[in-house]
């Protein structure tokens, strides 16, 4: 029976992996055996839990401070040896991590097919999404079938010469994992979070981590933050601070004492869910929430000056606002004060997916081995 290996590391790979995994699972066909590098470490394991995945193998290679050259060179010698231990028919890889990276190349070497979850995002600046953007490129070179999560992804593809046989447009399977997530009954374990949901306070989402964005536009993202904290007191500002200290020690400085900000670790992916659904508008310079908001019908204001994801920017949903600490301010207070601008935003379009991205990838895997037909394709 054909063995696939989904590989992955971090927590969003996880959340979209996830359903993957799940449907592989139920797969009589196929053996799947799960393999993470543990490029996060706590974030990852909680969405592991969520979903009830238990890895068969564990790389474990996250070191404190540790460099993009780090991680790529533990996993690349972890999977070298698991390799020549548990050969898999064919890997997965998902997104444009250093671990789906590593995880492409090592399979390419060892001869394996490699199948890329969220293939063709670009956004054509090598150095923006940085490293994501060249993780991505160099993925799709060795990638033997491109799982497209929309037909904007799979044109990038084409131009690139892929051959149009390989690519298949799936939907993003972060919905799949967002449409099971939010049916389940789940509680903030943070007590100031558990009050604010049930208060009528208008709540302001907020995720920063992008490297490009660190040093001193970090400093700013922090000191636009405690702006509209002091212009709006009406209203609570949710930050689920990421772990990397480079991060925290930017911005935390200039949001203590202020009574309408709330800083936390990161929310698990439950918890993230639910905060979403509450938000009356999200602040990110994420990729993956870029995908979620839109199935909630949340404004995003993305802190990025380019996305390898146009499809919500097109239908309105997103907009790209760079990293100005005045113009943060301005196209915040803006939506929290101007109910047309507002309502522009305001809506349940989500060119991302329907739920069935998981499905149509393993009907597109098991096509790829020989024992079975592609799905249709996803069609926004």
């Amino acid at each position: 029976m054909p063995i696939i290996m989904p590989i992955y590391g971090t927590r969003p790979e996880a959340i979209k992996m996830a359903p993957i995994i799940n449907s592989l699972n139920m797969s009589p066909d196929m053996d799947c055996f799960v393999t993470v590098t543990g490029q996060h470490r706590d974030m990852l394991d909680q969405v592991n839990v969520l979903f009830d995945i238990v890895p068969d193998a564990d790389l474990d290679i996250i070191q404190q401070r540790q460099s993009l050259n780090s991680i790529l060179t533990r996993t690349v010698d972890g999977l070298d040896q698991l390799f020549s231990r548990t050969r898999p028919d064919a890997v997965v890889v998902q997104g444009d991590t250093t671990t789906s990276t590593a995880g492409a190349i090592s399979a390419f070497y060892h001869g394996i097919p490699v199948v890329h979850v969220e293939a063709g995002l670009r956004s054509g600046d090598l150095f923006s999404p940085f490293p994501e953007e060249a993780n991505r490129k160099l993925t799709s070179q060795v990638a033997s079938l491109h799982l497209a999560p929309t037909s904007v992804s799979k044109a990038n593809l084409l131009r690139e010469n892929i051959d149009h046989r390989d690519v298949v447009v799936t939907g993003n399977t972060v919905i799949d994992a967002l449409f099971a997530t939010a049916k389940k009954t789940i509680e903030f374990s943070d007590d100031r979070l558990e009050s604010l949901s049930s208060s009528a306070r208008r709540i302001v989402l907020v995720t920063t981590h992008r490297r490009e964005n660190q040093g001193e536009t970090m400093h700013g993202i922090g000191r636009a933050l405690a702006r509209i904290a002091d212009a709006e007191p009406g209203v609570t500002i949710v930050l689920p601070v990421h772990k990397n200290p480079a991060v925290r020690e930017a911005v935390l400085p200039y949001l203590s004492d202020r009574p309408n900000i709330i800083v936390t670790e990161p929310l698990a992916y439950g918890e993230f869910t639910r905060m979403l659904s509450l938000a009356h508008v999200v602040l990110t310079d994420s990729g993956g929430v870029q995908e979620e908001a839109p199935s909630f019908g949340k404004p995003v204001l993305v802190m990025r000056d380019n996305t390898e994801r146009p499809e919500a920017v097109a239908a309105g949903t997103v907009r790209l606002i760079g990293t100005d600490e005045s113009r943060i301010y301005k196209e915040v207070t803006d939506l929290l004060r101007n109910e047309e601008s507002y309502l522009s935003m305001a809506n349940a379009v989500n060119p991302y997916g329907d739920g069935r991205a998981a499905e149509r990838s393993v009907a597109a895997i098991r096509a790829l081995l020989g024992i079975g037909e592609r799905m249709d394709e996803f069609l926004l």
